[in-house]
């Protein structure tokens, strides 16, 4: 009974002194939270201990990471909603600019699986981008995650008053943000030299905070702060043994001011709180959560302190309460503004937007859109806000537009058909028109070839572009693939090498339908050149045997759809590709032309069955109307690994060219299993039935003539995917190895 008395005199007691104290005597909480890359998620952990301890922040300021979590703990997120948040971002993807593939054109997703690097050559020099990234997928999310405090424009008049530091990149030196659009502030503070561009605001180009000020304490105190709790994750000097690099020396020299400097901030902190996060690095986002662990744990050590600062805060100041952060999932965009564009029309922006107010859509769908806008790269940032109007809102964006306008781009690539090659690619933007592209890949190796587009974007408007391609190898085949076609005796030889080569020229217009549907219409010549020297007529001045050597005349149409998320090793989305030729006229070089056409469609589905196992189901099919004499443009099945030419088709258990006729059906399934990041397995199948007229005769019904299954291994890398498979047939008892290295060109 007396231990029951003590402890309620002790609780009433505290409770007449924590209301003793006059308001006007309540002390006043600063936070300070410091930049240091993935280290500074150390920070959440803090904040959750000083919740606990019953503190009241005042004001918060901070630089870099330290702006990121301070600015959304300012903005009235608490430190378990923090958590939530990062552990749902993809960093990786976050710090890459890594655009999701169903936000770019048909164009731009061909472009960004060709080419392994790129390099800006504006006045035919080379130079290296600004940055890895520019910071737009950490805008995007800025943007919406903040969104609830779109309208404060001064920060002081946030839930909790808060400043962040920048660098002025050209004077070097630090600018204090306290006011304007916060994810823009918060984005300057953390645009980290070489990792993210430097973010214009007004008339001062700005960079990462941590250059000139990592941890703003004297700024925070000079608020009126009378108490200054601060969350330090900067790195210290490293040891002999630890600087192994480049990158680490002039780390460790960058790091020689900001340490210094640390000294007698120190000493102006009143609970200085230090994690132990040595071991991680800047970029350490996947041990978020150990990260997290040890801000926590650096945190609770300086409990009591904590806790007694607390006691000395006033208890109803302490109830203050603000609107819960609320995640934005509606919009309704009633009209659109537009300014920093001098290059590109505003009906080129929309259209890439996919955006005519008034429209309703959810921030989702609307961050997929701003990404449409990115993927074109013509625009260093696009920066955007809401300003709320009756019934709505509308969207303002300043863009900037990028000042690269042309590019040097490479490749490598091995397969079994091309084999070797090397691809070195010229690009230039806006040569005639503000909204055109042009490219021209030359490429070395086994087999020279080329390939030239230039396109037109005309956005919402039917676009316009012309493209021509020579492709050339050379692959040994079975001799009753090509007896059909000749008059020659293949007597005593089982197989003949053909030395193919294909020149095809197109100008066309495309649009888009539904959204999501890519419609070409156009005119196009082919011309198909197949000999071989393994055989000779003696009607030909020059050795050899020609079997086609003749140019095609005609019209095309061409609907795609694509929402794979990746086309090499994709886990959802699906995948159309029809295509329809009319070849009216011909330089005939065997006297044996009709006019006839060609049909052929390619679908593809894909969806995860369980976490990191995939499963992608194909049907394809084709077939040509009239023209039976003409058989250089039939439908060629086998192979696996290369690039698109004419009607050859991949097919597992077949070599290139193993399997011909004017129509084909063809089902294929492939079950892919990561076994760990970017490393995968793969089993899979393909049956067939094609020849020459199944589908006026129903052959394509009966039960397939052809099968081949697979076995392989795929990695993702910088250079593109490298796959190896091992395959077999049961109808030639053959095994088959394909392999196919980088982007495929």
């Amino acid at each position: 009974m007396k231990q029951f008395i003590v402890i309620v005199c002790l609780f009433v007691s505290g409770s007449l002194f924590s209301q003793t104290i006059p308001d006007e005597e309540d002390i006043k909480v600063g936070l300070v939270l410091s930049g240091g890359g993935a280290k500074g998620l150390a920070h959440i952990g803090a904040l959750k201990v000083i919740e606990q301890a019953g503190i009241r922040v005042d004001y918060i300021a901070g630089t870099s990471m330290g702006a990121i979590i301070g600015g959304l703990y300012a903005s009235g997120y608490n430190a378990k909603q923090l958590d939530s948040i990062v552990s749902l971002v993809d960093f990786d993807k976050i710090i890459q600019d890594d655009l999701p593939r169903n936000v770019k054109t048909f164009y731009e997703k061909e472009d960004a699986e060709r080419y392994a690097i790129t390099l800006p050559f504006d006045n035919f020099k080379l130079s290296f981008p600004q940055s890895l990234s520019k910071g737009q997928n950490t805008y995007n999310l800025l943007a919406q995650t903040l969104d609830h405090v779109s309208t404060i424009t001064e920060f002081d008049k946030l839930p909790i008053p808060f400043f962040c530091i920048a660098t002025d990149v050209e004077k070097g030196q630090q600018v204090l943000l306290e006011n304007g659009y916060l994810p823009e502030a918060i984005s300057a503070s953390g645009a980290l030299p070489s990792l993210f561009s430097p973010v214009i605001l007004g008339d001062k180009i700005l960079v990462d905070g941590g250059v000139v000020n990592n941890y703003p304490v004297s700024e925070l105190k000079a608020k009126g702060m009378d108490i200054i709790i601060g969350v330090d994750v900067q790195d210290d000097l490293r040891k002999r043994d630890e600087l192994k690099s480049a990158p680490d020396i002039l780390l460790q020299i960058s790091n020689y001011r900001t340490i210094k400097a640390m000294q007698s901030k120190k000493d102006s902190t009143d609970i200085y709180i230090r994690p132990n996060i040595k071991k991680y690095t800047l970029v350490s986002f996947d041990d978020r959560q150990q990260i997290i662990a040890q801000g926590d744990s650096a945190a609770a050590q300086q409990f009591d302190a904590l806790k007694k600062i607390g006691f000395r805060q006033s208890t109803l100041s302490q109830k203050r309460t603000f609107p819960k952060p609320k995640p934005q999932d509606s919009l309704h965009i009633n009209a659109v503004t537009i300014s920093g564009n001098k290059n590109y029309t505003r009906s080129y922006i929309l259209g890439k937007l996919k955006l005519e107010p008034p429209v309703t859509l959810s921030y989702s769908d609307f961050g997929n859109r701003i990404n449409n806008l990115a993927a074109t790269e013509n625009f260093e940032r696009i920066g955007h806000r809401f300003h709320n109007v009756k019934d709505g809102k509308v969207l303002s964006m300043d863009l900037q537009e990028s000042n690269n306008r042309q590019f040097i781009r490479l490749g490598l690539h091995y397969d079994d058909l091309f084999r070797s090659a090397a691809l070195v690619n010229f690009t230039r933007k806006r040569v005639l028109f503000d909204n055109d592209i042009a490219s021209f890949d030359f490429i070395l190796g086994d087999n020279l070839r080329y390939e030239f587009n230039y396109y037109v974007d005309k956005g919402y408007y039917w676009s316009v572009g012309m493209r021509s391609s020579y492709d050339a190898f050379e692959k040994g085949v079975s001799t009753t693939l090509v007896e059909q076609t000749s008059i020659l005796d293949f007597t005593n030889i089982s197989r003949v090498t053909l030395d193919y080569q294909t020149f095809t020229n197109q100008v066309y217009l495309q649009t888009l339908f539904m959204k999501e549907f890519s419609l070409d219409l156009g005119l196009q010549h082919k011309f198909v050149d197949i000999e071989t020297l393994t055989v000779e007529d003696d009607n030909l001045s020059q050795p050899g045997f020609i079997f086609e050597q003749s140019n095609f005349y005609g019209a095309y149409g061409q609907v795609k759809f694509d929402t794979l998320d990746d086309m090499y090793f994709p886990s959802s989305g699906f995948y159309f590709d029809g295509d329809f030729d009319l070849f009216l006229y011909s330089s005939d070089f065997n006297n044996n032309f009709s006019e006839f056409s060609i049909a052929n469609a390619s679908f593809l589905y894909a969806q995860t069955l369980l976490p990191k196992f995939t499963m992608n189901i194909g049907v394809d099919g084709g077939f040509k109307i009239g023209g039976s004499d003409v058989r250089s443009l039939d439908f060629f099945l086998g192979g696996y690994g290369s690039s698109k030419v004419n009607n050859l088709v991949p097919f597992y258990g077949y070599d290139f060219i193993g399997i011909t006729g004017d129509g084909y059906v063809k089902v294929s399934a492939l079950f892919d299993y990561e076994i760990f990041k970017n490393n995968h397995i793969n089993l899979g199948a393909n049956f067939a039935n094609a020849g020459n007229s199944i589908f006026t005769n129903e052959e394509f019904l009966s039960s397939p003539s052809y099968s081949g299954y697979t076995l392989g291994y795929g990695l993702e890398s910088v250079l593109g995917p490298l796959e190896l498979k091992y395959s077999f047939s049961p109808e030639t008892k053959r095994n088959e190895y394909y392999i196919s290295l980088g982007f495929r060109f």
